[in-house]
Parts: C-alpha cells; sequence; structure tokens
C-alpha cells in the first residue's frame, strides 16, 4: 500500500498546526485536503475482505491522486 499524505501521530510534528504545510500538503492532492487515518484502514479493510480476494501482488495506490 502507498499511502499519500496522512494526518497521523507520525506527521503531526510538521503538519499539525501548521497551516502553510497543511495547505501545501492539500494542494498536492486531487481531493484538495489531507488523508485522513480513516481514508487509508477502508483501503486496508478492503484489502484485507473477501471482496479483494483476487487481488495479488500489488502496491496499492492511496495518494488522493497526489500530483496528478
Amino acid at each position: 500500500m502507498a499511502p499519500g499524505i496522512v494526518d497521523t501521530d507520525t506527521n503531526a510534528g510538521w503538519l499539525r498546526g501548521n497551516e502553510a504545510a497543511e495547505k501545501a500538503a492539500a494542494e498536492l492532492s486531487v481531493l484538495g485536503r489531507v488523508g485522513r487515518p480513516e481514508d487509508v484502514a477502508d483501503v486496508v479493510a478492503f484489502l484485507a475482505s473477501d471482496d479483494a480476494r483476487w487481488v495479488t501482488g500489488q502496491v496499492v495506490d492511496a495518494t488522493e491522486g497526489s500530483r496528478l
């Protein structure tokens, strides 16, 4: 899985409370916002479900279309 910029504790030091950094990160996304943990969790839940039983050996781009 290849997630984009997500508002997690790992990114908190440079992202949270830094309006300029959050704006710059959001502008990289087609959806115009920083990812949330639940955005990634939904993709993980799909891949762990029976619905993804035919998916093998893939890198899933979950970047919100960053840099398209």
